[in-house]
């Protein structure tokens, strides 16, 4: 099992990055919303997590290799949603973890995962927090061991019967539909966002 720093040491380390936000900017124009719309810039800073919007499903290789109807999803401001599946709804030893370890300035050490199917592996398609930080929302912790998959590793995912485009820029694992509405950070030149 990957090693993850501790506690102390993520919150001494993510204090920087979380006075960082407080001074983050806005984009000049934010599009209007619509009834059953969200807009990326009401969801909160710090994140919290909130109920999937409907049913869930990754898919791969012509495989369904996440399906859920429990999901979570995470939401802060000028990001898209991220989707949390409980573990148990993900194909089993399709996952192998990985040494990689990223750092969240609110939800602390993500561990990831490579997606290994015959004759297919995608490195880092998904990500999860075995013990996420939650001093500043505790609701947070229900995330913990959770997957979230990019959808830009993986050929398809769905919130409902439609398919999520990825959040732009590669490094986010946000899941946009038809509901989010942004402009979405990810980017070029949305990073102060």
């Amino acid at each position: 099992m990957t090693k993850i720093p501790d506690k102390q040491w993520l919150l001494d380390r993510v204090s920087a990055g979380r006075n960082a936000w407080r001074n983050s900017e806005r984009p000049a124009q934010i599009d209007p919303v619509a009834p059953g719309e969200e807009s990326v810039w009401d969801y909160p800073r710090p994140p919290e997590v909130r109920g999937a919007m409907g049913p869930v499903r990754v898919q791969h290789a012509g495989q369904v290799i996440a399906k859920s109807d429990r999901a979570l999803r995470v939401v802060e401001t000028a990001g898209a949603p991220v989707y949390f599946v409980p573990p148990e709804d993900v194909v089993d030893g399709v996952l192998h973890e990985t040494d990689y370890v990223t750092v969240c300035e609110w939800k602390g050490a993500a561990v990831h995962h490579d997606l290994v199917l015959p004759g297919a592996r995608v490195e880092h398609a998904a990500f999860t927090y075995p013990e996420p930080l939650d001093d500043l929302d505790p609701n947070m912790a229900r995330i913990a061991g959770w997957i979230a998959f990019y959808p830009a590793r993986v050929d398809a995912c769905f919130v409902g019967k439609e398919q999520v485009t990825p959040q732009p820029g590669g490094y986010y694992a946000g899941w946009v539909t038809s509901a989010i509405k942004g402009p979405i950070k990810g980017a070029p030149g949305t990073q102060s966002w």
